[in-house]
């Protein structure tokens, strides 16, 4: 019995252990299997995303020699009217964008065709401009050679003239189209709309719902924020080089052709009362274009050189709005005055006209001449560096003309990507970046600054300076700019026993700009630049200039002032470091400022201004009062009656008294800077911060910064 039940146990035991290694078995397959799957899955995924991606479109062939015909006939469904009131909820479909992206819209170029009528006469002629409209939109980041794809469809029809085709078989080809719908999510391109006699300021034909690229538009026919507003090309423009005369012969040029009887007998009075205007027209005996006649004298001018001669010059309603003469003017680098009450300027909706021409009311074309002489030097000034950079950023030719239409039709698709106010309308080499400091409270005082001392041996001066910076209360943290890259710096033993941080950088060559640079150690938003030599400050003079820049924190704070003067004599800018009651310069050898601007010297300043400093050693101070006065349009502040640093060990002749020769280097480099820049950046103030000495009568507590530095 005892047999038996042994037998039946080790039968049982033996069942549960080969149980067991069936489980043991099932799970490691399990694993194994799962394991294997991964590894395939993402060998499948490697592989699949380094394959190249298959298009099964076809991209369209511009330069195809022979293309399919498509004959339209007289019977054929004309598209519907233009919708006058489209808006992008109405009539765009946003829901068919995003395939390139949440920031990118796609654009489909139907392939070409030549349409003709039943009489075999082609329906539109296929100009080179077009041709390059469509070579642009083929080979920019928004082409989809897939309709399936695209937010954006273009008929490859040539609508630029309406004077060259034929607008009702041009409509039914446009219902022809395979995804026309309505002309939903389609762009046209137009230049010339209207015909005589009454000439149209929108293009005559049957567009439906699509958007409108075109030029001539007035308030009555154009769409706000639909279509887009195109200026009239002009083959001209493209050979008129940037060379300018020496000075401007004329005030006011007007050099336009087919002006309106009642406005050329104005300007023909104005011309023949006044030398400030230069009234041209055609020639009578010469049928040349490029010749112009001037009204009083008949002498004979170049067009379009003479539109160089001017300041100003005239753009006048006409029986058509766009006018060729248009950017003919902005390559010559003349500013325009336009008298067209009801123009859409081009790119309205995103270039501000307002900084690039002169807009005068029709009704006060005879006070042309007062209006213009109303127009300061710095006015004009700003006018003339402005439209050249438009000029070439946006139209000087067809392919920037194509590619800013589709920036802004991507940026009112996309709103949330598109670029500010500033990106369109203020070129960085005239007003500097975006001021980023516009900080509606005073900025923070418990996090205090980070003084940055820039070094090269002077190790006493050195260590005076990090003892006497300790004692502000408000100092955060030191760092030492090491610029001598043959001697290493004091060992740690060596340095005085601080209360607060202190870092050594060692910096890889001898360079002024090396205390600008935007260091990853400098965590508070100010910083305090400082030679080594600065010994005199007290920590009350320090404390109270931090105290000032956090009232001011987009400007420089500091303690050395300075003053840009123009001389007469030399007809040039100077460097002035006599006592005055005005200040344009702040010297950096002592002087608070926002961290950012480091940054903005390092990497946005105009590069030929970091190399002068750099390589001659001299005015880094100078190049950060530019950079900063350019982007704030602020002077800076001056604070604490100190005018001299009575150093005696100091060898920094700037800060004592400089000689001849060293005053003659800043007054070149104010000069150059201000060549570079394009203006003189610098403003001038009569202004300095003192502390309130003061005591109050109930505590009995003297003032705040008892220890200020006299003259």
């Amino acid at each position: 019995m005892a047999a038996e039940t042994l037998l039946k146990t080790s039968k049982q035991s033996k069942y549960i252990s080969y149980r067991k290694i069936l489980y043991h078995r099932f799970f490691v397959g399990l694993l194994l299997f799962i394991l294997i799957s991964l590894v395939l899955s993402i060998a499948c995924n490697i592989f699949a995303g380094s394959a190249p991606r298959v298009d099964f479109h076809e991209s369209v062939n511009l330069d195809a020699v022979s293309v399919p015909v498509s004959t339209i006939l007289r019977s054929s469904v004309k598209s519907s009217p233009r919708v006058v009131n489209c808006t992008y909820w109405s009539c765009f479909n946003v829901y068919k964008c995003g395939r390139g992206g949440h920031d990118k819209i796609t654009i489909y170029v139907y392939p070409l065709k030549d349409y003709t009528t039943e009489d075999d006469d082609s329906i539109s002629r296929f100009s080179r401009e077009f041709y390059e409209i469509l070579h642009t939109i083929k080979n920019s980041k928004y082409y989809t050679s897939s309709p399936d794809e695209a937010c954006l469809l273009v008929p490859s029809i040539d609508t630029l003239n309406q004077n060259y085709f034929n607008k009702e078989y041009v409509s039914r080809a446009l219902q022809s189209l395979e995804h026309w719908n309505n002309g939903e999510n389609h762009l046209i391109f137009n230049m010339v709309a209207g015909v005589a006699p009454n000439y149209n300021t929108v293009i005559d034909l049957n567009t439906s719902k699509a958007i409108i690229a075109g030029a001539g538009f007035d308030t009555w026919t154009f769409r706000y924020g639909f279509d887009i507003s195109l200026p009239l090309y002009s083959h001209i423009a493209q050979d008129i080089d940037s060379t300018q005369p020496e000075q401007k012969n004329y005030l006011i040029v007007s050099a336009q052709l087919n002006i309106p009887e009642d406005y050329l007998a104005e300007l023909q009075n104005i011309a023949s009362s006044s030398n400030d205007l230069l009234l041209l027209d055609s020639c009578k005996m010469n049928v040349d274009y490029k010749k112009r006649c001037e009204y009083t004298t008949g002498k004979v001018f170049d067009y379009p050189d003479v539109l160089k001669e001017g300041m100003f010059c005239l753009i006048v309603r006409s029986a058509r709005l766009a006018q060729s003469i248009l950017l003919d003017i902005l390559a010559s680098q003349c500013i325009p005055i336009i008298i067209a009450d009801t123009i859409v300027m081009p790119f309205n909706s995103h270039v501000d006209w307002n900084r690039i021409a002169l807009f005068v009311p029709e009704e006060n074309i005879r006070s042309l001449v007062k209006i213009v002489h109303s127009v300061s030097k710095e006015r004009r000034g700003e006018l003339y560096w402005q439209l050249r950079w438009v000029y070439e950023r946006y139209f000087s030719s067809i392919e920037k003309i194509t590619l800013t239409t589709l920036e802004i039709i991507n940026e009112k698709v996309f709103p949330l990507a598109a670029r500010m106010y500033e990106d369109w309308n203020m070129p960085e080499h005239i007003y500097g970046p975006v001021n980023p400091l516009f900080l509606p409270v005073t900025a923070p005082k418990s996090p205090g600054f980070t003084a940055v001392i820039l070094t090269y041996d002077r190790v006493d001066s050195l260590f005076t300076l990090v003892r006497q910076l300790v004692r502000t209360p408000s100092l955060a943290k030191i760092l030492v700019v090491w610029n001598n890259q043959k001697k290493p710096p004091p060992p740690a033993s060596e340095w005085p026993v601080v209360n607060k941080p202190l870092k050594v950088i060692r910096t890889k060559e001898n360079k002024l700009s090396n205390r600008f640079y935007p260091y990853d150690e400098i965590e508070t938003e100010c910083q305090l630049t400082i030679d080594d030599d600065i010994v005199m400050l007290t920590p009350d003079e320090l404390e109270f200039g931090f105290d000032v820049w956090r009232e001011f924190p987009d400007r420089i704070v500091g303690f050395p002032s300075r003053l840009h003067v123009w001389d007469n004599v030399t007809s040039s800018w100077k460097y002035y470091s006599e006592w005055t009651n005005q200040i344009s310069m702040v010297l950096t050898g002592a002087a608070f400022h926002h961290k950012i601007w480091s940054w903005y010297y390092t990497h946005r300043m105009p590069a030929a201004v970091r190399a002068w400093v750099d390589d001659n050693f001299n005015c880094e101070d100078i190049a950060m009062n530019f950079l900063v006065a350019n982007v704030t349009r602020k002077p800076p502040i001056k604070v604490t009656p100190r005018k001299k640093f009575k150093c005696p060990e100091c060898t920094n002749t700037e800060m004592l008294s400089a000689d001849a020769r060293h005053m003659s280097q800043r007054s070149a480099c104010v000069e150059r800077f201000a060549r570079e820049y394009g203006h003189m950046a610098l403003r001038a103030v009569e202004f300095r911060a003192d502390p309130l000495q003061y005591r109050e009568t109930a505590a009995g507590v003297p003032h705040a910064y008892p220890d200020i530095g006299a003259l």
